[in-house]
């Protein structure tokens, strides 16, 4: 029993937000620590090839530079590939750097230049002088494509839904068809805050790591592995992180290099990737969708057929759930999914913002669109018409689904009924105006977490678990969880993330952080108030003696 007026489902003020306004809130690249060091990093100028040599004379007789690092002189780590792989990590063999002379795409790190300052370690680097010998290269998907295989599947969720139906004799067989192919370009990651590692050296072997991550235990578990250091001496710390979108779920090169030279110079070392260095990993992966409809005259589907064809890197199958969109929104008794994969001379392409549905769903949505032109239909009508009430890619019913709703609620708001439907008809002066719309979908996951709740002395509680915050609003969130389930004030209540000392979490990502933190938090509450009551009841003439605990309530901290 609660008496106090619940914070969550009410307005709240980010209880982080003070901190990041007022710039108190710290970043990867903001820790300060004694005697650091700092690396720039020189990325290859050409996208495939074999360096020939590395001069660093130059370089090297620059006051403060303290070591320059290449393939040639870096300190021995893992030997097997499996040793850098991640918790995120697609199936392939891991990208590993400054591992020999070859070079496997554009801006690949080649050279970290470390000094006692970081305007000293970039001008050191623009010393440097490397050759390579050049080897034919290829980085368009439109030449690739047609070379594309399917990859194998290691990470939950990435195989395309079974087929269902006879989709390419229904689609023949439909009065109305539509086939088109859908063309997307990379994206790159580029949060305001830059990917950037401080490693903090302790002098007895261990270090703590403040890393640009939304992972910290996977960037602990890859640099445990890498450099064959136990996990109780690597500590990562990321109470903080300047936008993700994606780009922190895996171990970016930053974090490889700032730690190597470390622990080869047994210092403090920040490494900090430059605006166009983001530019030199991870991405979303350019993609073609090839998708047909078939429909009746009035606009009901027959038949989907979705093939989506993604580059990925020469050592790593990275994928996303591309095609499953089109199987599950709209009910269609014959569809079928393919989800194929090209190589390209790239890194490897990462998970970003949804991964997969803006793109499949951008193919879906704009061939409905045009299927309702074939049609004469409305868009809208187009859509309700086809509505499922369940999940046909896994036959499960959708328990909960108010997109029906939020179609009525934005067509009256948006002013639908005005709309001409006519491409190209309405105007504002020279003009021309397009009014459209679109349908989204995702996933709903949960994941194994772990959460510690405290009552602290003087009536504040505690709140810790490992998992980021990566914008979202995870401090805040978890705060008016437990703050609803043991009666505190949102005031008094505190919340401590991003820290590998902390309970365990997966990853931030998918959108089950707050589904799944929150759940552990909530758990952890339930625990707390039946050992709070049995406290009070052991007390000598306690009126809780014989209390259940949905007799009671906790409220005023």
């Amino acid at each position: 029993m609660l008496t106090n007026d619940l914070h969550v489902g009410s307005p709240r003020s980010r209880i982080d937000g003070p901190v990041k306004v007022t710039g108190q809130a710290t970043y990867a690249a903001e820790f300060a620590a004694p005697d650091l060091a700092h690396g720039y990093v020189i990325g290859s100028s050409i996208a495939k090839g074999i360096i020939t040599s590395i001069d660093v004379t130059a370089a090297e007789a620059v006051g403060g530079v303290l070591r320059i690092f290449t393939h040639q002189n870096r300190p021995r780590t893992a030997w097997f590939s499996s040793s850098y792989e991640d918790q995120v990590g697609p199936p392939g063999k891991p990208f590993r750097p400054l591992y020999d002379e070859t070079i496997l795409y554009s801006g690949q790190p080649i050279v970290l230049v470390v000094a006692e300052t970081f305007e000293i370690a970039r001008h050191a680097a623009s010393l440097v002088h490397i050759q390579y010998d050049l080897l034919p290269n290829q980085t368009d998907l439109e030449a690739a494509r047609h070379d594309s295989y399917e990859p194998p599947r290691k990470r939950f969720g990435m195989a395309p839904p079974a087929a269902r139906g006879d989709a390419a004799q229904a689609f023949s067989d439909s009065p109305l068809r539509i086939s088109q192919e859908y063309s997307i370009a990379a994206e790159y990651h580029n949060p305001m805050e830059p990917h950037a590692t401080t490693v903090v050296w302790h002098g007895d072997d261990t270090m703590t790591i403040h890393d640009k991550t939304q992972g910290v235990l996977n960037s602990q578990a890859y640099v445990a592995s890498v450099f064959g250091l136990s996990k109780k001496a690597v500590r990562v710390v990321s109470p903080f992180v300047g936008g993700g979108f994606g780009s922190g779920l895996r171990p970016q090169y930053q974090l490889f290099l700032a730690v190597m030279a470390s622990l080869e110079l047994r210092q403090s070392v920040r490494v900090e990737l430059t605006r166009e260095q983001m530019f030199s990993h991870v991405h979303r992966a350019q993609t073609v969708n090839m998708l047909s409809l078939g429909a009746e005259q009035n606009g009901r589907l027959n038949s989907v057929q979705h093939h989506a064809v993604a580059a990925t890197s020469r050592f790593e199958d990275h994928q996303e759930v591309v095609v499953s969109w089109s199987g599950l929104l709209y009910k269609v008794e014959n569809a079928s999914f393919q989800q194929d994969l090209a190589k390209l001379d790239i890194y490897t392409p990462g998970d970003m913002r949804a991964p997969g549905a803006p793109l499949g769903m951008f193919a879906l949505e704009s061939a409905m669109d045009e299927l309702a032109i074939a049609a004469d239909i409305d868009p809208l009508d187009l859509r309700l018409g086809n509505y499922a009430e369940a999940d046909q890619n896994t036959g499960k019913i959708l328990t909960s689904k108010e997109l029906r709703e939020c179609y009525r609620q934005g067509a009256d708001r948006f002013g639908w009924s005005k709309r001409n439907p006519v491409p190209g008809s309405m105007r504002e002066g020279r003009e021309l105006i397009g009014w459209g719309m679109a349908s989204g979908v995702w996933e709903a996951y949960m994941f194994k977490t772990s959460a510690r709740v405290t009552v602290k002395p003087g009536g504040k509680l505690e709140i810790a678990c490992a998992t980021s915050d990566i914008g979202t609003g995870t401090y805040t969130i978890l705060a008016q969880i437990g703050a609803d389930a043991l009666g505190f004030d949102m005031a008094d209540v505190t919340v401590k993330l991003g820290d590998t000392s902390l309970p365990a979490a997966p990853v931030q990502g998918g959108s089950w952080t707050a589904a799944s933190a929150g759940s552990a938090v909530m758990a952890a509450c339930e625990t707390l108030r039946k050992k709070l009551l049995a406290a009070a009841a052991r007390i000598p003439d306690s009126p809780l003696a014989t209390a259940k605990l949905d007799q009671i309530s906790f409220s005023s901290g």
